[in-house]
């Protein structure tokens, strides 16, 4: 296969598991939303794929700051935080690991993301739809204390809209 050829198959390929990932967003305009947010410069991870990973040798880094990620987190999620992170916070993971970053519904973690890419990180991914789309498929969320509970910090009133289940905190 010639270079041209075979970046024509890898444009195709992107274009198809974009399409996949944003099929299993069941909410058109908070498709619409996260299309337009994202700068769509790191690659993506639905919620059924982050599901299927095996988990061991994964890194799972939320990106919302402490006071949300306190309410609830996915479960064995790292806080390392937004307007706050710093790259000691990850200074443990090999740059070859998978590592998955989540936020409210992306943004944030996209940029966190983006920062990882840059300093030489090979394998990292932004959750689509991110924690609201998480909860929103009906999976679970925990509390420091390892406890499962229905609340999600929903960043404020906006933002809450995008929320579909669980009880709403901000």
């Amino acid at each position: 296969m010639n270079k041209k050829s075979l970046i024509y198959f890898l444009l195709i390929i992107s274009c198809f598991s974009s399409f996949a990932l944003k099929a299993q967003v069941k909410n058109q305009e908070y498709k619409l939303m996260l299309d337009s947010l994202y700068e769509h410069n790191v690659p993506l991870i639905s919620v059924d794929e982050l599901k299927k990973l095996n988990k061991q040798g994964v890194y799972l880094l939320d990106t919302r700051e402490e006071e949300e990620f306190n309410v609830s987190h996915i479960k064995n999620a790292r806080h390392v935080g937004y307007f706050w992170f710093d790259m000691r916070k990850v200074y443990d993971i090999p740059l070859d690991s998978k590592v998955i970053l989540y936020c409210s519904v992306g943004f944030r973690s996209e940029k966190i993301a983006r920062k990882l890419l840059d300093a030489g990180y090979k394998n990292v991914f932004n959750l689509y739809g991110s924690l609201f789309e998480w909860v929103n498929q009906g999976n679970p969320v925990y509390t420091n204390k390892g406890v499962q509970t229905a609340e999600i910090h929903t960043y404020n009133e906006e933002w809450a809209r995008w929320v579909n289940r669980g009880t709403k905190v901000n």
